[in-house]
């Protein structure tokens, strides 16, 4: 077994943080890593889906490495684990087994990890689905998982194309999941607030432009003013 099987856990993300990203989506998030130019904006690749897209997923990143549908680390890294935290598996898109199913899920709800994220399969879909915790895979697969270890527990890993590093902030929903670096959240969270504001201003234009039609009042400009600078811009 490697010697960092049982490294501590990274220090949990302040609560009053939690609840500010609870307001804001991953989107928005992302949006706020692209405007500091922070590479791939933090998105974790596009097949990384949630088994139930009604859940949300916050919390701070702990980590295992492994690969070829080994879950050993996996469990060892479930048992070991606590409230608040998010497991990351590095899985490298392994496709021939799951990485875990029903059983181990629930441990980890039981145990009340803040989520999963595998990048590779699973199996038991409608009863991970069923579980109070968020759970993302890239796909499914019943062949059972393959039990060799030693693989890696907290270690920074690349996770669907992300670097994720114990200790960051992981946010998913229906879009999926986003990965901001621990030493920036403060600064992304200051720009997806920023951008979130926008959207609200949007949504109220909207649906102002949307009334005075329906009133047969004249209609305000609805475009965006950066969509009039850049047609302005390239006449």
């Amino acid at each position: 077994m490697s010697n960092n099987q049982y490294c501590e856990l990274p220090e949990l993300i302040p609560e009053e943080i939690i609840e500010r990203v609870k307001k804001l989506s991953p989107a928005q998030l992302c949006d706020g890593m692209a405007s500091l130019g922070i590479e791939r904006n933090g998105c974790m690749d596009a097949d990384l889906l949630p088994l139930d897209d009604g859940k949300l997923m916050v919390g701070t990143a702990c980590t295992v490495d492994t690969e070829d549908g080994d879950n050993f680390p996996i469990h060892v890294a479930i048992y070991q684990g606590k409230p608040g935290y998010v497991l990351v598996v590095a899985g490298k898109g392994y496709t021939e087994r799951a990485y875990m199913g029903d059983l181990m899920g629930g441990a980890a709800a039981a145990i009340g990890l803040s989520g999963i994220v595998i990048d590779g399969y699973v199996r038991d879909k409608t009863g991970l689905a069923a579980l109070d915790i968020p759970i993302y895979a890239k796909g499914f697969m019943q062949r059972s998982p393959d039990k060799k270890g030693p693989g890696e527990i907290n270690t920074v890993v690349t996770c669907a194309g992300v670097k994720v590093t114990p200790g960051d902030l992981v946010v998913g929903d229906y879009d999926g999941v986003t990965v901001i670096p621990r030493g920036r959240i403060e600064e992304v969270l200051t720009a997806a607030e920023k951008k979130e504001d926008y959207e609200l201003k949007r949504r109220d234009a909207i649906a102002n432009y949307r009334k005075c039609r329906e009133e047969g009042r004249e209609l305000p400009n609805l475009a965006p003013a950066w969509v009039t600078e850049m047609l302005q811009g390239k006449s």
